[in-house]
């Protein structure tokens, strides 16, 4: 979450913001290329102070490489100028420099210092050695959360220095050696150096029986076949019916957790299942029991388990895979709808069934002509709408709230796509001009993932937006909300933390993290809901009225901010039509190059808004009749449009996206009945025998 508390900042041309931005990348790189070439040049000469200095400076900057600029560590490392290979070098001309520094008698004093060189080394390599296999002895083939996985002997995993961050390990360790030959260079004693070896061999053979001690049958997790085992008692025991599949990228976590609060109100036991790791801990706060099944051959062991439904937020490569249980009946519910054909996937027809909101969807499918039956495609509604506030007339304070929100530009390069590149600023600049607007940006977010130019344009909105809000501070300094708001904020936010998220060390592993996300406690669900919703509401008390906002991360949610918003003006997306729950007044950012007239009837859901061109001239007067609800010209259009969409409010929503999860129920049961009953042994009657020992051969032989 963010806002617009910062100072403004000026804002420089791209080129230049590139060029800085390549300077401080480069910046660690050439200091530690620099640090090789001044120690080969002291070692050769020799020189004391060239030979300490560059290996100081050199030691630094690595450590300070691994620390903020891992990127550009690994790319050394395919160059095959790993951490190891550098400490190494460094070490070798440290040691050369010294013996140059030496006129006689010197073999002798620095072989114990090269022998315990080699030893540190050694130690090092075993230590990654050991830590590879106990990262595969905690990696386990199944990954929970929400459940009680204590059978599975989980416990903390090592330090992560001593488990993950070999380079950073390598270099830290080797400080005390570093300091010793340093000293040695100064003083000309070279057991100062032996001993700062002495120390560094010491903490990588402690590092050592870390590891080992974890390896001890008496301290390893279960083994992948215990852990299946244990997963399949679970199914049995928890006997799950209802559930969502989701798999995806590591920004797509949004899509499946708007259908979390929905999967829970449903009837039976619901599931979660994952097929990505670090999806795991981007799921939301829920007290659903998730499950991540990476391999194939573990997730086809649904097939035997209760699970008689999945619903599908989105469509993914691995989706395929689950498809193949043939005792789960599957329904794709999508992350959204809108007008673009992204919303008429063909792969829908691998479902068994297709939930859509309203009738516009069901049209939809039948124009695309994708080959989605109209059986199988049942109107549920939208059941995450049932928190969004209805339309209460004009803005009732001194402000009109502006919620802008854009989607971002998608993969097939339509300039239609997204507003962001080709209107975003102009929008911006026109509502920020209105002295009576307050502003919530709240962009995609993907936006820029695949168009650098629509990064690069939110960007500049952004920083359009905080220089606004900077300005209006300095008119408004006096009218801000008490200092108790922000403290209510912050104890809020804390509320919020402790229930929603686990207390684990940052350096913890999937299998710890499965010991301490264990069953929930009873009642956490609605502890949470109550402590959203307190939060929410102290978060937007924590603003003054007139502050415009940039709203990004996971909270406020953009249906909280359709309840504070006014007016919304976004692009052809499923936002549209999830704002139409509340009946307010919206606008869309046409950037297609199609004329008005052809763009309404193009995308349907812009029938009952305003149409706002590129150069945003349109704004002025769309937050007139915002303002002024009698010249509103598309009031009755927007109660006429939402039951297109969204279809009758009742039944609810929630109820009938339950009687369909009911009804598919009932499907894959009968399916399930029809399999048992083809699968019967046939067992011969009396009948039977007698006529086949009739027609059986008298001579065998012959036979």
């Amino acid at each position: 979450m963010s806002s617009c508390l910062e100072p403004a900042k000026l804002s420089a041309s791209p080129l230049s913001a590139r060029l800085r931005t390549a300077a401080a990348r480069l910046l660690l790189p050439t200091v530690l290329a620099l640090s090789f070439a001044g120690l080969a040049a002291g070692a050769f000469l020799p020189s004391v102070p060239l030979l300490m200095a560059s290996f100081a400076v050199g030691l630094a900057a690595d450590i300070a490489l691994h620390r903020w600029q891992r990127s550009v560590a690994s790319s050394l490392g395919k160059l095959h100028a790993t951490v190891t290979v550098r400490q190494v070098v460094r070490d070798l001309l440290m040691v050369a420099g010294l013996l140059r520094l030496e006129e006689q008698d010197y073999e002798t004093r620095y072989l114990a210092l090269v022998c315990g060189l080699l030893v540190f080394y050694g130690l090092h390599f075993a230590c990654q050695a050991l830590a590879i296999v106990v990262r595969r002895t905690r990696t386990l083939p199944v990954l929970t959360r929400n459940v009680d996985a204590s059978a599975l002997r989980l416990s903390a995993a090592p330090p992560a220095l001593v488990m993950q961050r070999a380079g950073q390990r390598l270099l830290l360790f080797a400080v005390p050696s570093a300091a010793g030959l340093l000293a040695a260079a100064a003083t000309g004693m070279a057991r100062i150096a032996a001993v700062g070896i002495a120390l560094s061999t010491v903490l990588a053979a402690v590092a050592v029986v870390m590891l080992l001690v974890r390896l001890l049958p008496s301290r390893r997790p279960a083994t992948s076949e215990e852990t299946l085992e244990w997963f399949e008692s679970w199914l049995a025991d928890y006997q799950p019916t209802v559930g969502m599949y989701f798999s995806g990228g590591t920004s797509s976590a949004y899509q499946a957790n708007m259908w979390l609060e929905p999967l829970a109100r449903l009837d039976g036991r619901p599931l979660i299942v994952l097929r990505e790791r670090f999806m795991v801990k981007r799921i939301a706060s829920t007290d659903i029991p998730i499950v991540c099944l990476p391999k194939v051959a573990d997730l086809m062991r649904l097939e035997q388990s209760t699970l008689k439904m999945l619903i599908h937020p989105s469509n993914s490569g691995k989706t395929s895979q689950v498809l193949r249980i043939p005792t789960i009946k599957h329904a794709f519910v999508n992350h959204g709808e809108s007008d673009k054909l992204s919303s008429c996937n063909p792969y829908a027809k691998a479902y068994d069934e297709v939930w859509v909101a309203g009738p516009a969807a069901r049209e939809r499918y039948a124009l695309a002509n994708v080959g989605v039956d109209d059986r199988d495609v049942v109107e549920i509604g939208r059941p995450q709408l049932h928190a969004i506030e209805p339309y209460a007339g004009a803005p009732k304070g001194e402000y009109t709230t502006v919620l802008y929100a854009p989607t971002w530009e998608g993969w097939d390069g339509n300039p239609g796509n997204t507003s962001v590149v080709e209107a975003g600023e102009n929008i911006v600049r026109a509502l920020l001009a209105d002295p009576k607007v307050r502003l919530l940006y709240k962009p995609h977010p993907l936006t820029g993932s695949v168009d650098p130019r629509a990064g690069a344009a939110n960007t500049r909105i952004q920083d359009m937006i905080r220089a606004a809000s900077t300005a209006r501070a300095a008119q408004h300094a006096q009218e801000r909300p008490a200092p108790t708001a922000a403290a209510d904020l912050a104890a809020r936010t804390a509320e919020l933390g402790r229930l929603t998220s686990s207390s684990y060390r940052t350096g913890a592993d999937d299998a710890e993290r499965m010991l301490l996300q264990s069953a929930p406690e009873p009642g956490r669900a609605d502890a949470v809901a109550a402590a959203t919703a307190a939060w929410e509401a102290a978060y937007w008390a924590s603003f003054p009225v007139w502050q415009h906002q940039i709203v990004v991360g996971a909270g406020p949610t953009v249906y909280a901010c359709f309840n504070v918003a006014d007016l919304l003006i976004s692009d052809v997306s499923s936002v549209i039509s999830d704002y139409l729950a509340s009946e307010k007044p919206y606008a869309v950012a046409n950037t297609s190059g199609l004329p008005e007239r052809e763009f309404r009837e193009t995308f349907p859901t812009v029938r009952a808004g305003a149409v706002l061109t590129p150069d945003a001239s349109g704004v002025p007067a769309l937050l007139e009749s915002v303002r002024h609800p009698e010249k509103d010209v598309y009031a009755a259009d927007r109660t006429e449009l939402k039951l297109h969409l969204l279809g009758p409010s009742d039944p609810p929503s929630v109820v009938r996206f339950n009687n369909a999860s009911r009804a598919l129920c009932a499907k894959a049961e009968e399916h399930r009945a029809g399999m048992a009953v083809r699968t019967l042994p046939v067992i011969p009657t009396q009948r039977d025998n007698e006529a086949a020992l009739d027609n059986s051969d008298p001579d065998p032989v012959k036979g």
